[in-house]
């Protein structure tokens, strides 16, 4: 019987060798040897490694680019999560209703979500270049005396990549909002019409509550996304992080420091693992804030 035991707990231990062997190598060892170089000054291309202590991390501290790169990012996810986590919430109640065409509706407001980041950001840099459709019908709409520079204006660059990224973001949470709402008891809200509660009432006090376990993902998600928001600041300026640094991402950040002509990669380590704490910290707080029981 034991040596049964020994020989069913040596297979356990064979089957999950390999994938003990690809975590072990490319998360825990890349870990560690991350932490590794945040201590150094780093040339990969040659081989050099010198020790500096904690130098790069107080240089995150003072460095004023690295000031400005969070702060852009703080703001994009101050604003982009809450904003893409009512908007879908709102959506997938509506479509969860009794209206007309609710499954074509569903089918075109997904689409977004089928197009690669890429493709949108230059769709939405068409759309808002100085002689694209939006200028073109604000000015005829006299909303706006003249055409604007949204693409090179420091204080609209940033607002035109958060709204493209609500815009393409807020169909998945909208599809995962909506799974949850098939199984809402129908029950709850013939009660609520028995008691005469509007349908703005009903939104607040039986909807919101029951989604509260999805919510807490949502937040989730979108706080881990936003962070960690790259492809479209570089694509938007050209890697530069302008107009002024205004798109200038933490991630964008650390990609120019571990790849640019400085090559300072141990710098762009220490960086990353200060924004790995951040945004662990962030969901915690997030998953504190929203923590609640389903309603039914």
């Amino acid at each position: 019987m034991i040596k049964r035991k020994h020989f069913a707990a040596l297979m356990g231990w064979g089957f999950l060798s390999p994938a003990i062997l690809i975590i072990g190598t490319f998360v825990f060892a890349s870990i560690i040897f991350a932490l590794y170089i945040s201590f150094h000054k780093v040339n990969l291309f040659t081989g050099y490694f010198e020790f500096i202590g904690l130098d790069n991390y107080i240089r995150i501290f003072t460095d004023n680019r690295t000031k400005i790169a969070f702060i852009n990012t703080a703001t994009f996810v101050a604003v982009v999560v809450p904003l893409q986590t009512f908007l879908a919430m709102v959506m997938a109640a509506v479509l969860n209703s009794y209206i007309k065409g609710k499954n074509f509706y569903r089918t075109i407001f997904f689409l977004p979500t089928l197009t690669s980041s890429a493709a949108l950001t230059m769709i939405f840099m068409f759309l808002f270049s100085l002689t694209g459709p939006i200028n073109e019908i604000a000015t005829k709409l006299n909303l706006i005396a003249q055409p604007i520079n949204f693409l090179n204006d420091p204080k609209f660059a940033l607002k035109v990549i958060m709204s493209m990224n609500v815009w393409s973001t807020v169909p998945y949470f909208m599809t995962i909002y909506l799974a949850s709402l098939q199984e809402l008891p129908s029950s709850l809200y013939e009660a609520a019409d028995v008691d005469g509660a509007t349908a703005v009432q009903k939104f607040f006090h039986i909807t919101i509550p029951y989604l509260k376990p999805i919510t807490t993902f949502v937040l989730l998600m979108g706080i881990i996304g936003t962070f960690q928001m790259f492809d479209q600041a570089y694509i938007f300026s050209n890697g530069s992080g302008g107009p002024e640094n205004s798109t200038l991402t933490v991630a964008l950040l650390i990609y120019r420091n571990a790849f640019g002509q400085n090559n300072t990669m141990g710098f762009a380590t220490a960086m990353s693992i200060v924004l790995s704490i951040v945004i662990f910290v962030a969901t915690m707080v997030a998953k504190k804030l929203n923590q609640s029981e389903s309603l039914y």
